[in-house]
């Protein structure tokens, strides 16, 4: 698995970060810790300022599209990127968790 080609990469300066696109080859779907294998080797980045937006790929072919945003530092990331949903049940455990 390897970058085979960067399509875009565009600097953001309002939102502090760098968008890029890139196609991977492979020869089945990378996973997103894969995806982020391949960005930080290939951008000498930290994993904190990295967010997969899209891995697309077209039936019958070894190339991906990867789409990625690139932050200056981990509290830009936080700010801007929209915050995962916490399930009802995990956060019943949670406070359940706590008082003991």
């Amino acid at each position: 698995m390897q970058i085979k080609q960067i399509l875009e990469e565009k600097t953001n300066e309002l939102l502090a970060r760098k968008e890029i696109k890139v196609i991977v080859e492979a020869t089945k779907n990378p996973s997103v810790d894969e995806a982020f294998a391949l960005i930080i080797d290939k951008f000498k980045v930290d994993r904190d300022c990295i967010a997969i937006k899209l891995i697309k790929g077209k039936f019958g072919r070894d190339t991906f599209l990867v789409e990625a945003h690139i932050y200056k530092s981990k509290e830009d990331k936080e700010k801007i990127e929209p915050r995962k949903k916490v399930k009802k049940g995990a956060e019943q455990a949670q406070e359940t968790a706590k008082p003991a």
